[in-house]
């Protein structure tokens, strides 16, 4: 699915997405992702059911004010524990397909907020 939405130039924005790939601006990227508005960088985790607070890291490096994590092809709860792990550090964790992920990073960073997307791919039937 191609998304289209104004873009500003110098952020990075999820242009399109489909079965393992999310594109930014205009660049196919596959695997796990961690996107802000300055930077994309591949993400080393293994699967939802494995994060661990120290996977955040790498994302919490660029200081988000918020993090959306995409979750896949579907939308799936965040133990409490990663969601209090990461408010202590004054950050927000909000999960959500990565669809959703890829659509609200947009509107978040076009707005100026300090987010980060933190998106798991999968493949359907994987």
């Amino acid at each position: 699915m191609k998304l289209h939405e104004q873009r500003v130039a110098h952020l990075n924005t999820v242009t399109g997405y489909g079965p393992g790939y999310i594109e930014i601006n205009g660049a196919r990227h596959a695997g796990n992702l961690i996107v802000v508005a300055a930077a994309v960088q591949s993400w080393a985790v293994a699967g939802f059911e494995s994060l661990q607070r120290q996977d955040f890291d790498p994302v919490l490096s660029h200081e988000p004010e918020v993090v959306l994590l995409g979750t896949g092809l579907r939308h799936r709860l965040v133990h409490p524990a990663l969601t209090a792990s990461l408010a202590r550090a004054g950050v927000a964790l909000e999960a959500m397909d990565t669809r959703a992920a890829c659509r609200t990073y947009n509107i978040l960073v076009s707005d100026g907020r300090r987010v980060a997307g933190a998106l798991l791919q999968e493949v359907a039937g994987s």
